[in-house]
């Protein structure tokens, strides 16, 4: 199919879903209609995007954009903190002024719209920094949720905080505003106020983001700046959907035109009618099972289904979907800079999930600064959390087959990529040691503080007084049957005891943990050791002659090392190899796989990591036995 005509298919069956989103109740039941103010994204003369509404913040010290619509060929005026600019409606109806730059404040402003007949006043406008909150599940994770989170709330009354969730709507095509609705949530089974500017009160910030809150919380505190908080996260999404399809089809790497095939196809294969069909006989055969059982029919049953859906195009994981949907009624917003949280559903494709994430991370970042007018805009990356049960000594290997491992690798990886190119707005935080069995981790209020601190350090002036990067390798030599680590800062478990969370391995890629050690570069004035903290030996009595290191490599991983003087900033996820999951150790599997394992697959790479596990620790029962003399 050639591109005109897949564009034209996404077009209708586009059309398709927009008519059966305008056919179905915009509310159910379980909301009375009386509770609820549905304000559309676009009415009908005068109106003004309903990103800019009573109760926000503007940016500071930057031009301010406001945007709307009105009859084409109106005179439009705004006016706000003690400037004006005039424009004309286009023949589209939008209409779109740029007022100067203004400093912060907190006192409340007005600002108004004056159109040929009409004239809207929005209140109580603060002016300081707005932040933009991106990512999936868990950065959406609010804080009525999480561990201390009822404390937060108690105490969240901060009237310079002003909060505003964008609600859920997804492309294909690009979305010039977002309404103002009780949105339903399916994952929490109840109604989520979206779309509206508030002040930060307890019963408001209860459904914000928990790692947005504590964020805007720490820097509002500490900054004594109003902040604006804009939440456009969205559980379950990947990377792709969050980059403007456009730049998707014009990048020229083969893996993520594999991506974009994939769903065209998926796109051009969907047959509504064949879908409801099916539906109908599902419904038919479940109906007649109820009635020979002598079982009620409940009211949902009791017609068939006669909609058709539709389908691929509709998954908000569509690329470019969410950006589409989410971020486009954002575009040229002045704000102060993101933080993003992202990585789980891309870790579901394995290694083909991994590789693409690698391309698709930086991509994401420099479109999302273009998105909002600001090629240095600071964008600040919340490292990928745990899941699943600890990694320990005894099954220390096999923890080594997860794919969000490779992700979360990539976070810091990418980070450091850009920070060394001379990026200076580029942000990082580690979260795996903030570890919860459950993929949404609920200990999400010292991720929030985490992330703050590089805010803080780098965007408000705190500086060297707030650190908040993490150790950094600076190099690594193998010599003497161990690898030599040299950091960039004095390194320490804070618990002064054993190192532990370095895998180290030889060409044949099988790894063993390491024991960590610092270098002794001499004796004190009474004969006692003095040690480099800034330098590690890496060794295992079971790796001859090791080339590469790992650490942290479990997806809730034995991991300990932080920089030293129990600053809680550990060392990121990380490794000096480029070995894929099936290859680990060499030999297991015939040839590299691209994609993800098949179950067959990742049992045999499994049960090779658990014989190197089991290796261990028969020998270090030996070990002990020897020294007993046993």
């Amino acid at each position: 199919m050639n591109d005109n005509l897949t564009r034209l298919h996404r077009r209708i069956l586009h059309a398709v879903a927009l008519l059966g989103a305008l056919a179905a109740p915009a509310f159910t039941q379980k909301m009375p209609k009386e509770d609820v103010i549905d304000v559309p994204a676009i009415v009908d003369g005068l109106c003004v995007s309903n990103l800019f509404q009573t109760n926000m913040v503007v940016q500071r010290d930057k031009p301010i954009a406001i945007w709307g619509w009105a009859t084409p060929g109106e005179e439009v005026r705004v006016e706000f903190a003690g400037h004006s600019a005039t424009t004309t409606a286009a023949d589209d109806r939008r209409w779109q002024v740029a007022l100067p730059a203004v400093s912060a404040s907190g006192i409340p402003q007005a600002m108004t719209i004056q159109g040929a007949a009409a004239s809207l006043t929005l209140d109580n406008i603060l002016i300081g920094d707005v932040w933009l909150l991106g990512g999936q599940s868990n950065m959406e994770f609010e804080l009525a949720k999480v561990e201390n989170g009822a404390l937060e709330i108690a105490s969240a009354n901060y009237p310079q905080i002003r909060i505003l969730t964008v609600p859920q709507g997804e492309g294909p095509e690009i979305t010039q505003g977002f309404a103002r609705l009780h949105e339903w949530s399916g994952w929490f089974g109840r109604h989520f106020r979206k779309g509206d500017w508030d002040e930060c009160t307890p019963d408001v910030a209860r459904e914000l983001s928990a790692i947005g809150y504590t964020f805007v919380r720490r820097v509002h505190k500490a900054s004594g700046v109003p902040i604006g908080v804009i939440d456009a996260s969205r559980g379950g999404s990947s990377a792709e959907t969050w980059i403007p399809e456009q730049v998707l089809r014009s990048s020229a790497s083969a893996r993520i035109q594999a991506k974009l095939s994939e769903w065209d196809a998926k796109v051009a294969d969907w047959d509504p009618e064949a879908d409801l069909a099916q539906r109908v006989k599902r419904h038919t055969e479940r109906v007649e099972r109820l009635k020979q059982e002598g079982k009620p029919i409940p009211a949902a049953d009791r017609s068939a289904p006669a909609d058709l859906l539709p389908g691929p195009i509709a998954d908000f994981n569509l690329p470019g979907s969410c950006y589409a949907g989410m971020l486009s009624p954002l575009a040229g917003l002045s704000i102060k800079g993101t933080i993003f949280h992202q990585g789980y559903n891309n870790a579901l494709d394995g290694m083909r999930g991994v590789h693409l994430y690698r391309e698709l991370l930086p991509l994401m970042i420099h479109h999302w600064r273009e998105t909002f007018g600001d090629p240095e805009l600071p964008f600040g990356i919340l490292s990928q959390c745990t899941d699943g049960y600890p990694q320990t000594r005894d099954n220390y290997l096999e923890k080594f087959v997860n794919a969000g491992i490779h992700i979360r690798a990539i976070h810091y990886s990418t980070f450091r990529e850009l920070h060394d190119a001379g990026d200076q707005n580029i942000g990082f935080a580690s979260t795996y040691d903030l570890r919860r069995r459950w993929y949404h981790p609920q200990v999400k209020v010292p991720a929030g503080e985490r992330i703050a601190r590089w805010a803080l350090s780098t965007q408000y002036g705190f500086g060297d007084h707030l650190p908040w990067k993490p150790p950094v390798i600076l190099s690594m030599e193998s010599q003497d049957s161990a690898l030599h680590l040299t950091f960039d800062t004095q390194v320490s478990d804070p618990q002064d005891g054993a190192i532990t969370g370095f895998a180290i391995a030889g060409a044949d890629r099988r790894f063993q943990p390491a024991d960590a050690a610092y270098v002794q570069i001499g004796e004190d004035d009474r004969g006692r050791p003095k040690f480099d903290r800034r330098q590690l030996v890496l060794t295992s009595p079971l790796v001859e002659a090791p080339i590469h290191y790992r650490y942290a490599w479990g997806r809730n991983p034995l991991a300990n090392l932080q920089v030293g003087g129990n600053k809680d900033l550990p060392l990121a996820t990380q490794r000096s190899d480029d070995w894929d999951m099936g290859t680990v150790p060499e030999g297991v599997l015939e040839s590299e796989i691209e994609g993800k394992l098949s179950r067959k697959q990742q049992n045999q790479v499994l049960e090779a990591l658990r014989r190197e596990d089991l290796r261990r620790r028969l020998a270090e029962a030996r070990a002990l036995l020897e020294a007993h003399g046993e």
